[in-house]
């Protein structure tokens, strides 16, 4: 939104709580593309019609530069004309509006280089800059981490502490530092404070950055979903899916993430079943690492459904992607399956993977990294019997590299 129009809203913020009818401008606002359903749903779960109101004129500010026209449109559609016109004193009369319009997208093709073109060999060697292939990742800082750590279940959840989950919260807290992003943790959320948490990431100007990680450590379940399964539960028991986290950081949802990398590390159980693998030949057994003091993150299975809209704000003609791309989601464990914790050292999965970026982030991709990470875990045994498998959902477009920095480890006593 234009300067200008936000010292509107902010001298009228009084007469806009008292009077504005929130519950009738939110279809208007969706149709027009200026919110998503999430961030209605949002604005109605903040409270009483006042407190709609503020979080509804404080949401619009972040919008865009057709937020403020569409605001005076929906309140003359909405029959609200007094605030439309008491709005509209503050603009020069000899400077109009410019006018909502709905979002047609131009596919225009990617660019190929003449390399690919004419079948020249590519270039060897790692390529920092943002090309066709690795994604640009030298921005300092990189871009903001947030982690969430659920460990202390209320007990009307009926979930179990999480004992071990603050080893898993050190280690990566000290690990994303180390790889130059911006760290955020946040303890024992509830499934509300959550999404309000994802929700102001979302909202954060990432125009400066080059990637986004969020990192959940908590209980999970299986969930019915069509793209990305699971889901996380908050400390009172309620979950939220790993369809709805990624739909917050989504390009349709962060304009200023659009084509760059977002990550997302599920430490959580898929669901319920313990996999005891198969035999192997005795070429393939390793040594069994895990203990019997090895708890899970599982509980039972439950459905959801999506609930992000679809729609963009932004009205130039360019070149688009799909909406789930540049996105990689990186599960503990396998859909529909218990994730192994060990209560002195932590989780199997957060352990792997922070050796492995340890040893391996100044020299590989993450993808390659994250099969390596599969590959440690795949070896660990649960009281010499259980499995545990990770996996990722990728939809990146290029290869990522981490910037490695050197990683100050606790000096231990």
């Amino acid at each position: 939104m234009e300067e200008r129009h936000k010292r509107i809203l902010q001298r009228n913020r009084v007469n806009l709580v008292r009077d504005l009818n929130p519950s009738d401008m939110y279809h208007g606002l969706l149709s027009k593309g200026i919110f998503t359903q999430d961030m209605i749903d949002e604005i109605k779960s903040s409270g009483i019609r006042q407190d709609q109101a503020r979080q509804l004129v404080r949401d619009l500010e972040t919008r865009g530069s057709l937020a403020f026209p569409a605001l005076i449109e929906c309140l003359h559609e909405t029959g609200q004309h007094s605030l439309a016109e008491l709005l509209l004193d503050g603009e020069p009369q000899n400077q109009p509006l410019p006018q909502p319009v709905h979002v047609r997208p131009v596919v225009m093709p990617l660019p190929v280089s003449p390399e690919r073109a004419f079948g020249k060999p590519r270039a060897t060697g790692r390529v920092r800059r943002d090309s066709i292939q690795s994604y640009k990742m030298d921005a300092n800082p990189c871009g903001h981490c947030l982690i969430i750590n659920n460990g202390d279940f209320e007990p009307k959840s009926e979930l179990s502490k999480r004992t071990g989950s603050n080893i898993d919260c050190e280690k990566l807290e000290r690990r994303f530092k180390s790889l130059n992003f911006v760290v955020l943790v946040k303890r024992n959320l509830k499934q509300k404070q959550i999404k309000q948490e994802l929700s102001a990431l979302s909202k954060k100007d990432h125009s400066q950055f080059d990637c986004c990680v969020v990192i959940m450590l908590s209980h999970g379940t299986e969930v019915c979903n069509n793209r990305f399964p699971g889901a996380v539960h908050g400390v009172d028991g309620p979950n939220v899916p790993v369809q709805h986290i990624t739909n917050y950081l989504n390009g349709q949802n962060c304009l200023s993430l659009q084509g760059k990398p977002k990550i997302f590390f599920i430490q959580a159980c898929g669901g319920g079943e313990r996999d005891t693998g198969f035999e192997v030949s005795p070429d393939e057994a390793r040594p069994c690492v895990g203990g019997t003091g090895d708890q899970t993150d599982a509980m039972p299975m439950s459905s959801s459904s999506d609930s992000l809209s679809t729609q963009s704000d932004e009205p130039d003609a360019k070149a688009t992607l799909p909406t789930p791309s540049d996105i990689l989601v990186s599960y503990s464990t396998f859909p529909g399956y218990v994730s192994w914790r060990d209560t002195q050292a932590g989780s199997w999965y957060v352990e792997t993977l922070d050796n492995i970026l340890e040893e391996n982030a100044a020299t590989d991709d993450l993808v390659t990294m994250l099969m390596m990470v599969s590959h440690e875990v795949s070896e660990n045994s649960a009281n010499g019997l259980y499995k545990q498998m990770p996996g990722s959902f990728n939809f990146l477009r290029k290869l990522l590299y981490f910037q490695a920095l050197p990683c100050q480890r606790p000096i231990l006593s």
